[in-house]
Formats: C-alpha cells, sequence, structure tokens
C-alpha cells in the first residue's frame, strides 16, 4: 500500500517530467450524474428475471440479456439515454483535465474527459476505434483512449462476453498501446473496479514480460466500514476480501492508497495540481522611480540574478514583463537557460506581456482581469517586489495592479511571498499580510527579514529558500 504523500509526491514527479497517466473508470464520472456499469444493467437484468444485487459478473449479465433478445438494441439505446443526458460539474474531471497530462485512458462510454480538456483550451485527440490510433490530430494536447467503445457508436461499444471475447481480434492495437503506456507511464486508476477482463490480461502480459521491473501505478481504495445490519463474519469477509485484492494488485505494481471515504479523492487531487504548480513562480512587480537604496543598478542586479538563480534550480517563471524589471527578469532567465545544458526557454519562462490599449468590444478593464486571473492561474507561488507607476499626470503612485494580483493571488490559493523591503504595492501587500499572519504560516520566521534584508544576494537567498521549503519534490 502507499500513503497519500506517497501518491502525491510521486505524482507530481510523474506530471512535471511528463510521464503521467490516468485510467479513468465508471466511478469518475459518477460525480458528474452519470450511472456505473451495475445500474446501467439493473433494469436489463430485471427483464430476464435476474437481481443485479445477487450477481458479480456484469458482463455475463450483458450478453444474457443479449440471447434472449436475439439482438443488442436495448443495450445501445441504454448506453445513448445514459450517457447523453446532461452532465453537473465534476470537479476531480476539472482538476485531472487542467493538468499537463497527455494521456487518458478510459472504459467509460461518456464524453467528459474531452468536453473538459476542450473547456480548459486543450485539444483532445479522441481514439475510439482501432483505425483512429493511426490517425493523429495536429497540434494535440492530450489523446484520450476509449478502449470500450463511445456513445456516439453505442453499436460498437464494449459490454458483453461476445464482446471481450472478440476484443483481441477485433481491438489488439488497443491492449497493445495500452500496455507500452503502463510500461512507460505512471498512472493514476480512478473510479476503476479492476474486474475488466482487457486491463488484466494487458497487465498479466507487462508481468511476465517485466517480472519485478514494473513500474508503480496508483488507486483507490475507501476503507471497509460495517453496514448497518451487517454481520460480523460478513464484515470480516470483506475485510478480508479487499485485504487479497490490494495484495493481488501489487504483483503488477498496482499500488493502492486507502480512503476513509471516495470524497478524499477531491483533496488529494487538489494536492498534486498545486505541488505541480509550486515549481512555477508568478514575479508581479514594477518600479518607475528609483531612490537612494534601490538605485537602478541594484534594481537590475537583484531582479536579473533573482530570475537566474530560480532557473538554475529547475523552477519556471510566469511574468508580466512588468515596467522596469521585465527586461532584467528575461536576461537573467535567458543567461541562465542558454548557459546550461538541456535547458529551453519554454521551460523555464513564460512571459505575458499586458495589452497596451483596447482594440476590439472587450472593455479594457474587463480584459486585464481575465488576463490577470489566467496568468496567475499558471503559478503556484506569486513574489510581490517594488511597486510604484507613474498615473496619466506622470506623479509617482503605487502600483494598483499589483494589489490586483494579490488578491486573485490570494483568492486562488497561492504562496504568497512580500518583498516588504523594495517598497511600493510590496509593502502594501506584506501590512496586509501581517494583519492576517495566520493565514500564511509558510512565512512563519520569514516575515521580519522579508522587511529587514535589502542586500541583493542575501534577500534572493531569503526568497528561495521559502520557495524551496514549500516544494512537494
Amino acid at each position: 500500500m502507499a500513503s497519500k504523500q506517497e501518491l502525491v509526491r510521486e505524482f507530481v514527479r510523474a506530471v512535471s517530467e511528463g510521464y503521467a497517466a490516468i485510467f479513468a473508470g465508471a466511478g469518475l464520472s459518477r460525480g458528474s450524474g452519470y450511472i456505473n456499469w451495475k445500474e446501467l444493467v439493473r433494469p436489463l437484468a430485471s427483464e430476464i428475471g435476474l437481481n443485479v444485487d445477487k450477481e458479480h459478473d456484469l458482463i455475463a449479465i450483458a450478453q444474457y440479456y443479449r440471447n434472449e433478445r436475439g439482438t443488442r438494441y436495448a443495450i445501445n439505446q441504454r448506453i445513448l439515454n445514459e450517457f447523453t443526458r446532461g452532465a453537473v460539474d465534476n470537479e476531480n474531471i476539472e482538476i485531472l483535465t487542467r493538468l499537463p497530462i497527455s494521456t487518458y485512458w478510459t472504459t467509460n462510454y461518456d464524453e467528459l474527459l474531452e468536453e473538459n480538456l476542450r473547456r480548459n483550451n486543450r485539444k483532445a485527440d479522441v481514439k475510439t476505434t482501432q483505425e483512429s490510433l493511426a490517425n493523429n490530430i495536429y497540434d494535440r494536447d492530450a489523446v484520450v483512449y476509449k478502449m470500450h467503445g463511445d456513445v456516439r457508436s453505442p453499436e460498437n461499444a464494449v459490454l458483453t462476453k461476445d464482446d471481450y471475447e472478440l476484443y483481441g481480434n477485433e481491438r489488439p492495437l488497443f491492449r497493445t498501446a495500452l500496455q507500452g503506456d503502463l510500461i512507460s507511464k505512471t498512472f493514476l486508476f480512478i473510479g476503476f473496479s479492476f474486474e475488466d477482463p482487457n486491463l488484466d490480461y494487458v497487465l498479466s502480459q507487462i508481468r511476465v514480460l517485466l517480472g519485478e521491473s514494473q513500474r508503480d501505478h496508483y488507486c483507490f481504495f475507501q476503507k471497509i466500514s460495517k453496514q448497518n445490519g451487517e454481520s460480523e463474519a460478513d464484515y470480516q469477509y470483506n475485510l478480508a476480501r479487499q485485504d487479497l485484492r490490494i495484495k493481488d494488485l501489487r504483483r503488477y505494481g498496482i499500488q493502492a492508497v486507502i480512503l476513509d471515504s471516495y470524497d478524499e479523492i477531491t483533496e488529494i487531487l487538489q494536492d498534486i495540481e498545486h505541488g505541480y504548480l509550486l515549481k512555477n513562480i508568478f514575479i508581479s512587480g514594477s518600479i518607475a522611480e528609483f531612490g537612494e537604496e534601490w538605485t537602478r543598478e541594484r534594481v537590475n542586479f537583484f531582479t536579473h540574478n533573482l530570475a537566474k538563480k530560480l532557473v538554475l534550480e529547475d523552477y519556471r517563471i510566469v511574468s508580466g514583463f512588468g515596467f522596469g524589471i521585465g527586461s532584467t527578469i528575461i536576461n537573467g532567465a535567458l543567461e541562465e537557460i542558454m548557459r546550461s545544458k538541456y535547458k529551453h526557454v519554454d521551460e523555464h519562462l513564460c512571459l505575458r506581456p499586458f495589452p497596451q490599449y483596447s482594440s476590439g468590444e472587450m472593455p479594457m478593464n474587463e480584459l486585464i482581469k481575465e488576463y490577470r486571473v489566467d496568468m496567475i492561474q499558471q503559478a503556484g507561488i506569486a513574489v510581490f517586489i517594488f511597486g510604484n507607476k507613474k498615473d496619466e499626470n506622470g506623479d509617482i503612485t503605487v502600483a494598483d495592479g499589483m494589489i490586483e494580483e494579490f488578491k486573485i493571488a490570494k483568492k486562488q490559493g497561492k504562496i504568497i511571498i512580500p518583498v516588504c523591503s523594495t517598497g511600493g504595492a510590496s509593502a502594501i501587500i506584506y501590512n496586509e499580510v501581517i494583519k492576517n499572519s495566520e493565514q500564511y504560516p509558510y512565512l512563519d520566521g520569514y516575515l521580519d527579514k522579508l522587511a529587514e534584508v535589502t542586500e541583493a544576494d542575501s534577500l534572493i537567498d531569503l526568497i528561495y529558500s521559502i520557495i524551496k521549503n514549500q516544494q512537494i519534490i
């Protein structure tokens, strides 16, 4: 078994390095109001005189129904009726499709994964047939493998014993592709019962090929609890059965995370997303007037070397190209990227310059607000430095845009680092943090230093120390 902390740490690493994958079962879609397999076949079982609550082989029930009716028309119609109805928002799917994961496998017929990918501005390449595996959508962001078919073609959906028995002949490339991904990627199985014959076949083949060299994957199990009216013997039986199932999955490298309730999954996924974003640092700042303490030369040295240090330590900088500091942040980041082997600009630098005037129908203030929200969403940590600007009359004033960015970052739950000693809006943000210091426990032991330290190298070390202490990997 694996702890929740191990799962979060290892899956954050997999997402960051680009080898994470998701395997979604019917349990994931239930949060959107869709039914599971048992409920899908319940009315079919009833029509042929069976009670689905007394049966464990749901695939056999579907086959019995097919045998009795001589056609699968009602089965197809049942799939269409259940998985084309409107779905409610599902935070688990929202998080999973927002993360930069490129591989999604599912046995579900619904279109929730691809729809949520598109909603998050990610182009999905959906594979529903063996022939579609050979075709690639240009500039895709993720591939969704629907190994049991799709609601749009219910006649080809895998559901009966016939479908499973013929799977190896009619869809062998799905098994091959899944086998390759299970060998090279780290999977998180979510909402999946592990009673699918196709997955059992693929896992057994990998075990035969790799033996003890299989990579770890992760899944969730809800702790067995005694139900009202359940005998002690039945309770102990169910406990033993789950324990044996978990140990059996370990043969295939699948580590179970035991939960008190499946409701905990949302918090775990939030932790994974937060952990991934912690490697992305948003630098908010601007400076139009320099002073005796923070001269232009010292500001340039500080911002240049702060960016350089973050890239050196493999962080990604998100910058709105703030006035007076944008160029030196870029220069510092680029210097380290160009100096180091295997570093690339897109991996360490995300530039988001602000529009300077409106040229369309959207009002400028609305455009900039949405732009800020989207930009800050990409980071897990927000560093605030300096913060003055010239107003319309040429007078020096506080950079109110930084105050807005602080409010957005706070609302999004980002780690906030206000460098008070640089003055301007950063000092105002710092004072707000001081008033509510209990909301920022990660700054314990750092707040006084953030107000006192002005020597550039020491300030860089201080900021980096706070950032490093927040990391999961």
